[in-house]
């Protein structure tokens, strides 16, 4: 079956082929459904269709099913006969290129970043600080940039803070009150982050977005896949490092505007956890970036059980939209249907309140853009079959792709530069060396500098390094 020009072909509502515009794809999507009744096949079929049409595609593994879009599918009596009813003409089974990630780099390559480029926003929300311990945290990052301390892993941070607390009266003067119950808080919640292997998410080599968009040697856009099964029992480190690689590529792609079809789309499964008790400042940024990377040439889907699950603020930023089937067992859930119908242009041919509440496995409400860019009239559609594997990839297969991968061996090794930790290090034993006897003479009277005559000396030191690093920071607060 070929690839409809300049779309995608997501199913048939009768003989009516439903089809998603690929200049369009970077107006953002949802798709939302209770568990069980296709959401997974419906992201699965979007992201072959992607593959296929040339655009990378990035997509989190919750589940471990998602694997399966390495490999070429099995055919079954059910698959057939849905094939048959869509009238899909030279249908065949066949796997998407693919690479594998892994925060913990156990079942793909390792992914980090550095503490600098994560930014002290969403380092707060990783760690759930407080308001004052986030301003203290802010206060490190800024001392850390103005005197070229590399903040790249935990232990340049847990220094970073040692060295805060040993100068607290005098950064007080500049930036308030520092108190060591913050800083303390704040290296304990280091330390359960460590626990936690979000250790293992920072450090070097940092993560090249590059690497995110590939294509195979046919022209086909290769998908990541991340797999984050072990990261379903810390939801904060999985939606902030997917909330982070957001904010990275807004940060680092150029404007492209109006495009044929997008240089990636990007789903955030589970997308729930983003939200969840997410303060108002993060929130109002989350909104930004899905406002503006659509001018980056990136599309993000957002899939979740309940669409009220996502703000209204981004909700309205998503024009495509696949609904499959609610439960309306409860008053509340009756609520949640209601508000899910309201969200689709109907003309009057589908009770759609009722029709969601009524959809089989395999079934959605669909609404894409047209060719305006307005919503389209909400159709039942039958969503195609998958030409992968409906389920998860063997051990071996997954071990043999990661030895094929051309990426291997790019981000294994760990590299430790010299950063904050080894500067203030080697700070402390400068200040600790005894003084020369005649030295001490000539000095006789001295007086201890002031904390702003250290920090000027320092910054003279430090102004060729520190104006080559120093880069504005995003809306996410990172150091480029």
């Amino acid at each position: 079956m070929s690839q409809p020009s300049g779309s995608i072909l997501l199913g048939k509502a009768g003989e009516q082929a439903v089809e998603l515009k690929l200049p369009l794809a970077n107006r953002h999507g949802l798709i939302a459904g209770a568990t069980g009744t296709g959401k997974t096949v419906s992201l699965q079929v979007l992201a072959e269709a992607f593959s296929r049409s040339g655009v990378p595609v990035f997509t989190a593994d919750v589940k471990g099913d998602l694997s399966g879009l390495a490999v070429a599918g099995a055919g079954s009596d059910k698959l057939e006969a849905r094939v048959q009813k869509l009238s899909l003409d030279g249908f065949s089974h066949e796997g998407t290129p693919a690479l594998f990630w892994d925060l913990h780099g156990k079942n793909g390559h390792p992914i980090r970043t550095t503490i600098s480029e994560m930014g002290p926003l969403l380092l707060a929300r990783l760690l759930d600080l407080n308001e004052t311990q986030e301003g203290v945290l802010q206060i490190a990052f800024r001392i850390a940039d103005e005197q070229g301390l590399l903040l790249l892993d935990l232990k340049d941070l847990r220094s970073m803070l040692a060295h805060l607390s040993e100068s607290r009266s005098d950064v007080q003067k500049l930036y308030g009150n520092v108190s060591p119950a913050s800083i303390g808080a704040i290296q304990r919640r280091l330390l359960v982050l460590e626990e936690a292997g979000g250790d293992l998410f920072f450090g070097e080599p940092a993560l090249k977005l590059d690497h995110l968009m590939q294509h195979d040697f046919s022209g086909r856009g290769v998908v990541s896949i991340l797999d984050a099964t072990s990261l379903m029992s810390n939801p904060t480190i999985y939606s902030t490092f997917l909330l982070w690689l957001l904010s990275e590529l807004f940060e680092e792609l150029p404007e492209v505007g109006d495009i044929d079809k997008p240089k990636l789309v990007f789903f955030f499964d589970e997308a729930h956890l983003l939200f969840r008790d997410a303060p108002k400042a993060l929130l109002e940024k989350i909104e930004t970036v899905a406002r503006l990377i659509r001018s980056k040439g990136v599309g993000v889907f957002f899939v979740t059980q309940n669409p009220q699950d996502v703000p209204d603020c981004v909700l309205s930023q998503l024009g495509n939209r696949i609904q499959h089937a609610l439960r309306a067992f409860t008053p509340k859930d009756r609520k949640v249907v209601r508000a899910a119908a309201d969200n689709f242009r109907s003309d009057g041919s589908i009770d759609v309140e009722s029709a969601i509440t009524q959809l089989e496995i395999g079934e959605a409400l669909v609404s894409t853009l047209d060719g305006k860019g307005s919503p389209g009239v909400v159709v039942r559609t039958l969503i195609c079959p998958p030409r992968s594997r409906m389920g998860p990839t063997t051990s071996a297969e997954r071990k043999e792709m990661l030895q094929r991968s051309p990426l291997k061996g790019v981000y294994e090794e760990v590299v430790d530069r010299h950063s904050a930790y080894e500067m203030l290090k080697e700070r402390r034993a400068e200040s600790a060396e005894p003084e020369p006897q005649a030295e001490k003479k000539k000095t006789s009277g001295y007086k201890r500098q002031s904390y702003e005559e250290a920090f000027f000396k320092s910054l003279i030191r430090n102004i060729g390094g520190t104006l080559g690093r120093r880069i504005m920071r995003g809306i996410f607060g990172t150091a480029k």
